[in-house]
């Protein structure tokens, strides 16, 4: 009987083996698969969601071809007061980093603004970095924006560094988060 028992228990047991490794091989993640870092969304530490805009000029913009550089992305609208606020000092801080790579989209939600408050406001504020135009509305959806100004710190590899919600940003803090970005290019 115990040896009956044993036989029973040694198939059982080998089956057992069989099918988890049967489990672990289908259920592996095959080469070439993004990891998490790679996933798309609107969090830190996650790939930054791609997105084709396009600037007042009518010239398209990709974000995912800006790869190599450290990217601020600020969502805006003219009619917002912090937004009015921290422009200024996006200015300033794109002079002095441009050159060392830094890319700042100003996206304009414009499905929420108009297209000549938006244009106002870039030549009020003497804007010299892109300024996109989010007609549909697509991209503030992607970045799941609930409040304006809200800024992506974006590193050279496409992820999303830092998350600021809201403004005006001081220039100080802009700067610390960007030396930050400028500091992790290859």
């Amino acid at each position: 009987m115990i040896s009956l028992f044993s036989r029973h228990w040694t198939w059982f047991s080998l089956l057992i083996l069989l099918l988890g490794a049967f489990w672990i091989a289908i259920s592996a993640i095959p080469p070439g698969s993004p990891t998490v870092s790679e996933i798309y969304g609107p969090r830190q530490g996650f790939l930054a969601p791609d997105f084709t805009l396009q600037t007042i000029q009518g010239k398209s913009i990709t974000l995912s071809k800006l790869r190599g550089h450290p990217v601020l992305i600020n969502i805006w609208a003219s009619w917002c007061p912090p937004c009015r606020a921290e422009m200024p000092t996006l200015q300033r801080v794109y002079q002095q980093y441009k050159e060392s790579g830094l890319e700042i989209l100003a996206i304009n939600a414009t499905n929420q603004d108009s297209r000549s408050g938006a244009l106002a406001f870039i030549q009020q504020y003497g804007l010299t970095y892109p300024v996109l135009m989010d007609t549909s509305g697509d991209a503030s959806t992607a970045y799941q924006i609930r409040s304006l100004p809200t800024s992506f710190f974006v590193n050279s590899k496409g992820n999303i560094q830092e998350i600021v919600i809201g403004g005006p940003m001081s220039e100080a803090l802009l700067r610390v988060r960007i030396e930050s970005l400028l500091e992790e290019q290859p």
